[in-house]
């Protein structure tokens, strides 16, 4: 497959520059989300819970379009950011970042929770007994015992943001060289009958997932083999 003489790389930058920020937001949000819910139990901890993992299992048109609701002019964020800073989210690449964390977000938050699950509370009990403080085991203990769970959920994040469509056209628009990411370049070259180029943009979109999942199942085969 040839590249067109005047191929536009913007919209697989854009992409990879959202899924990468959306990525650190996700982590950080999915990771300490998950331990918390590992540690308490509360009434309604299963309702939570389905929270959490519901964009997962929604389309991502209807995560859209919630999203919609949130940050549109009318809505309370949205609203609160036109009165408060007179600006908006609404068909900007942060409402793409935004868009993409929150659909990514159960893949982060399911594969940490699973890793904390499996760490052995009797190493942390023992950390604790020796005079360890919580911060302390959860830094020297927790994260080191679940670090492969959350590099698996990481990269799961990034694959899942990077091929983003329904929620971020959404919530980000389709305005030529702002808010077009690769997934969205896929969809109007098809729309123009372009198929070469909607052909390019999937297997670059493809090819980087495909080394990110592929450069995982080695690392963890390794891991386990380290063990």
């Amino acid at each position: 497959m040839k590249f067109p003489e005047k191929f536009d790389w913007q919209p697989l930058i854009l992409s990879l520059q959202v899924a990468s920020v959306a990525l650190v937001f996700t982590f950080i949000a999915g990771t300490f989300a998950a331990f918390w819910m590992t540690r308490r139990h509360f009434r309604g901890r299963d309702w939570l819970d389905a929270v959490f993992l519901l964009p997962l299992v929604l389309p991502p048109v209807v995560t859209g379009y919630v999203l919609l609701l949130l940050i549109g002019r009318r809505g309370i964020v949205g609203s609160w950011l036109q009165n408060s800073f007179e600006t908006q989210l609404l068909f900007t690449p942060l409402a793409a970042v935004l868009a993409s964390s929150v659909v990514a977000f159960p893949l982060m938050y399911g594969c940490a929770k699973a890793a904390f699950s499996q760490v052995d509370n009797h190493l942390q009990d023992a950390a604790r007994s020796l005079g360890a403080g919580k911060n302390r085991v959860f830094w020297t203990i927790t994260i080191p015992l679940s670090w492969t769970g959350l590099v698996a959920g990481a990269v799961l994040t990034f694959a899942r943001a990077l091929g983003e469509f329904g929620a971020t056209i959404m919530v980000a628009g389709n305005i030529e060289g702002r808010t077009i990411t690769a997934p969205s370049a896929i969809y109007n070259a098809t729309e123009s009958g372009d198929l070469r180029t909607a052909g390019i943009y999937a297997l670059l979109v493809g090819l980087i997932n495909l080394v990110f999942v592929v450069g995982l199942n080695v690392w963890l085969r390794r891991s386990q083999r380290v063990k």
